[in-house]
């Protein structure tokens, strides 16, 4: 009896940018694989404004499947938040005209 391994279990598996492959015997390719990975590393820990934006892309989805699954809520908290804007600006409005 054979079993029989689904068709992903005999493709490679992707590495991500920020790892080393294993199985590198030269120790120069060793060498230049782990300066790629930490240049990559670093690259992605500095670069600020696309860890933002994948933040604000996550929040939104999450706000979306919320809207989805309670729009009565969303609308509430939309109209709270708004009035706490509006609050807020009116008051500071109000500071900086005494």
């Amino acid at each position: 009896m054979t079993i029989d391994r689904p068709a992903s279990a005999s493709a490679p598996v992707p590495v991500p940018r920020t790892a080393v492959p294993l199985g590198i015997a030269d120790p120069v390719e060793q060498a230049r694989a782990e300066l790629k990975a930490a240049l990559s590393a670093i690259e992605e820990k500095a670069n600020v404004s696309k860890r933002v934006g994948e933040a604000t892309d996550r929040r939104v989805a999450e706000a979306r499947r919320f809207a989805r699954r309670n729009p009565t809520a969303a609308m509430a908290a939309t109209a709270g938040v708004a009035i706490a804007v509006g609050l807020t600006v009116w008051g500071i409005v109000r500071l900086v005209a005494r």
